[in-house]
């Protein structure tokens, strides 16, 4: 009897040690984050109570009790007591060095009248020495609450800027980046100050203008490829000064949530910092890089070598950008109609539509996206039709391109349901939407304006995601004024009631999808990243209130209290 009793305890033991050896440990987790709502953005649950990281990977997500499983000594440990998480938001198509120049330069982007920059160049003047130029970027006549007496086409002219910048070149930017403003002496430099002896045909520039007055005399404005004439004149910037400005950009994105950003169009100069940033373990934002196509030659030789696709999911170029046409703002954006407010101009082709079939072929042998800017219909229509082409001609290669046009801002409604049948994806910054439709119908009246601007629900409904972001520094950075813009269709100030053509407005779950796993597909990247499942990085952002739920009124009192990079907290508010 005892031998039995001491057989079977042998035989339980042996099988607990058996089980113990074949039951897998589960793993530990670095962090957990629990205590609010958590939107994971996927299909399988939408809504989780806890997610538990390890290391820069997603462990788990789900309820409370079972990430606990996953806690031990070492486990970090966040209570969002209330607060709300999603995916780290992804910037969709901005300009990072922009950005970051943005806060080194002359900031105009707040200004509201003609006099307020004149007042900063004034400024700016005091303390800058003869000759040094004076560069900024942000001004927008259509924003302006009261317009200069003297104007040429809607802008204003130079000569107020002038007078308190004599001895300074000074160059400004238009919000959009389509336009800039110089002064007189920028304008001596360029050698377009006055009238050309052999007449004024000389300032005309393939693909931009250079705005005159009645009797020939350069305004300041230099619409589209004119901006060469002036740009090429600037000094170029400094490494230290390329370091700050990226320093700079990278912080602006914690603090607005943004764990990855599309780089709409970067030159090797750019390559080779995001390069360095990285082996300096200073790339704190997940960069996918568009190859600008101004450059034949870069385009050319990363043809050669292939796609950079980073394991380290740091820097990632894969596409090339192609600047199409310019913007409704400056009246440069290409329409197949004239402008409403100006009959007769069509706006300009800044980019030949040979180039784009060429680029389109090029991008399908060699494994390149190509990302081609189109703000108005007609620049739309030609890029599509060039798309097509290359499809049809390379049928065996486009089976999963990618393509997009980026804005996609006026559509000829017979173009909306091509997007999705061509899989070409709209990369569109809603927050344009509630910044320029108050002045857009002036530019395209109110038939085209119902019918083909803006049409995201549309587009949606066609069967294409749409990749969401702001265009910084185009617009400010801030992913809650363009969410807030996508689900209302108001301006920033709550104008109008029920919003712009509301049947365009995203849900907000179609609105979160843009900002992170759309964004994330639109670059190939939604195996990695976008939204919070197991196996993706652990990129998260934390906002103080329920974007899901506040009501409207309240949205864009949202701000951005957390932001998780890569498993680790890189920004908290107000420390």
């Amino acid at each position: 009897m005892q031998f039995k009793k001491s057989f079977l305890l042998g035989l339980a033991i042996g099988l607990l040690l058996i089980k113990s050896c074949t039951t897998p440990k589960k793993e530990s987790a670095t962090l957990i984050i629990y205590g609010g709502p958590i939107y994971t953005v996927d299909s399988v649950q939408a809504k989780v109570e806890a997610v538990a990281t390890k290391d820069n990977k997603i462990l788990f997500a789900g309820s409370l009790a079972e990430a606990e499983q996953y806690k031990t000594d070492q486990t970090k440990i966040i209570d969002l007591a209330g607060k709300t998480m999603t995916p780290g938001l992804i910037e969709g198509h901005g300009h990072f060095m922009g950005l970051g120049y943005n806060e080194l330069n002359l900031d105009l982007m707040n200004t509201i009248s003609y006099q307020e920059i004149v007042d900063a160049v004034a400024e700016k003047v005091k303390t800058a020495a003869p000759g040094e130029w004076i560069t900024g970027r942000g001004w927008h006549q259509s924003k302006w609450t009261e317009i200069p007496e003297d104007t040429v086409h809607g802008f204003q002219t130079h000569y107020r800027l002038s007078e308190v910048s004599p001895d300074n070149p000074v160059y400004l930017s238009h919000a959009s980046g389509h336009a800039g403003f110089a002064n007189a002496k920028a304008m001596e430099i360029a050698g377009v100050e006055v009238l050309p002896k052999d007449g004024i045909d000389k300032l005309e520039v393939e693909g931009g203008e250079v705005m005159r007055d009645g009797l020939g005399r350069p305004t300041g404005i230099f619409n589209e490829r004119a901006q060469s004439l002036i740009r090429k004149h600037i000094p170029e910037s400094t490494p230290e000064k390329n370091a700050k400005a990226f320093e700079l950009a990278v912080a602006a994105c914690h603090r607005n949530g943004i764990t990855g950003f599309h780089d709409a169009g970067i030159g090797r100069e750019t390559i080779a910092l995001y390069d360095q940033m990285k082996t300096e373990d200073k790339m704190k934002v997940r960069m996918y890089a568009m190859l600008t196509g101004w450059d034949k030659e870069l385009l050319s030789e990363w043809y050669k070598k292939g796609p950079s696709v980073d394991p380290d999911h740091l820097v990632t170029i894969r596409s090339v950008k192609l600047n199409c046409d310019g913007a409704l703002g400056s009246r440069g954006a290409w329409l197949l109609e004239s402008y409403t407010d100006r009959p007769g101009h069509f706006g300009h082709e800044t980019l030949p539509m040979e180039f784009v079939k060429e680029t389109s072929l090029n991008g399908l042998q060699h494994g390149f996206q190509v990302c081609a800017h189109a703000i108005g219909d007609r620049a739309n229509q030609e890029i599509l039709d060039r798309y097509e082409s290359a499809f049809t001609e390379l049928s065996d290669l486009a089976n999963d391109h990618r393509f997009r046009i980026e804005h996609a801002q006026h559509l000829h409604p017979d173009d909306i349901p091509r997007f999705a049948e061509f899989g070409v994806i709209p990369a569109m910054q809603a927050v344009h939407m509630s910044s320029d439709r108050p002045w857009a119908i002036d530019r395209l009246g109110e038939k085209r304006i119902k019918e083909g601007a803006y049409m995201w629900q549309a587009l949606l409904q066609s069967g294409i995601p749409i990749v969401n972001g702001t265009d910084v520094p185009v617009e400010p950075l801030n992913p809650i004024a363009s969410l807030y813009a996508s689900v209302s269709r108001k301006t920033l100030k709550g104008t109008p009631d029920g919003g712009y053509e509301p049947e365009q407005k995203m849900t907000r779950e179609q609105a979160l999808r843009s900002y992170t796993l759309d964004a994330a597909y639109g670059a190939f990247e939604e195996n990695i990243k976008g939204s919070i499942t197991p196996g993706k990085l652990a990129d998260f952002t934390i906002y103080s209130q329920d974007l899901m739920t506040v009501p409207e009124e309240e949205l864009l009192n949202t701000e951005i209290a957390m932001t998780i990079f890569d498993g680790k907290v890189v920004y908290t508010k107000n420390e």
